[in-house]
């Protein structure tokens, strides 16, 4: 048992150190203030983000970019609406691998990354390897997806799903 955690430890480790990118830049006052406005409505003009958090609009650019360039803002996106969409299916899905090698988890991953409608996809502790979070339109189309992706998934030994039944809550804010 011990020897399994140690590899599929190793594994993790050997991964996250390519993704491992530089210390977190030092936020002040401003920034963050601009990072929870942004957060909220990433679509506001520079001059009324620069009007809320009290700065000249050229300074509130100048900290937007550098806050781009540090890796803070990954990017700017619209966020719809899975249901409008025939996406409004939310299923989580906990794997386990048959082996803990780097070479399975790599396939897996890999492979993993390209199933229809995954929108995230984590490594684990516990019981599973892995989590991923995907939308379907529905628990057919969800079947659909189970037999012609998911059942082909390379070094899968087990997979659970659950499917959502009522949305709590979604966020994309980090607290700052």
């Amino acid at each position: 048992m011990f020897y399994f955690v140690e590899l599929r430890m190793k594994a993790i480790n050997e991964r996250s150190k390519a993704s491992t990118a530089d210390p977190a830049p030092l936020l002040d006052r401003i920034d963050k203030a601009i990072l929870k406005t942004l957060q909220r409505d990433a679509s506001i003009s520079n001059v009324a983000l620069a009007e809320k958090v009290k700065l000249s609009p050229p300074a509130c650019l100048r900290r937007v970019e550098r806050l781009k360039e540090a890796g803070v803002i990954k990017g700017v996106v619209a966020l719809l609406n899975g249901d409008v969409l025939d996406a409004g299916m939310v299923v989580l899905i906990g794997v386990v691998l048959d082996r803990s090698t780097p070479e399975s988890f790599a396939q897996f991953e890999a492979a993993a990354q390209k199933v229809s409608g995954c929108m995230e996809f984590h490594v684990v502790t516990g019981e599973f390897d892995y989590f991923m979070l995907l939308r379907t339109k529905d628990s057919q189309s969800f079947n659909r997806l189970h037999a012609e992706q998911l059942l082909y998934l390379p070094g899968v030994r087990q997979i659970r799903s659950f499917m959502g039944l009522r949305q709590v809550l979604s966020t994309t804010h980090i607290p700052l």
